[in-house]
């Protein structure tokens, strides 16, 4: 390995993304069940997400990732929130659009302070170990 690819102790250097002000990101899952009402499951209001997310600007704050399967699929509509100290929050059970619109206005409430906040107490009840 080139000698400027180092750190001064010899280990690899990290990448380094530009993304600086980018506090975390969310993850919803629109995977095999997530989000599939043909197949009974609650809906999940991705073109309200992103219009949102949009019109907010929220995405140099909190970065939109709507992805397929997360894994849990016995919490249908999942999301995920990663913090930019490494912190991951997992959702389950997402089936209100109070749900979603707790975490824009989390997410909106983020970007006007400039920091992450508390996650909304709200929620507390969605929340799980992924692999607990």
């Amino acid at each position: 390995m080139m000698a400027e690819n180092l750190t001064d102790n010899g280990c690899p250097k990290r990448l380094r993304t530009s993304r600086g002000n980018v506090l975390g990101q969310i993850i919803f899952c629109e995977g095999c069940c997530c989000g599939r009402v043909d197949r009974g499951m609650p809906a999940f209001p991705k073109k309200m997400i992103k219009a949102e997310w949009k019109a907010q600007k929220l995405n140099n704050t909190i970065q939109l990732t709507i992805s397929g399967c997360l894994g849990p699929c016995d919490l249908v509509n999942v999301a995920c929130v990663i913090t930019h100290e490494g912190d991951w929050i997992w959702l389950g059970s997402l089936s209100e659009s109070s749900h979603y619109e707790t975490i824009i206005d989390w997410a909106i409430a983020c970007q006007s302070e400039g920091r992450l906040i508390e996650f909304p107490a709200s929620l507390s009840h969605k929340r799980f170990e992924r692999f607990g």
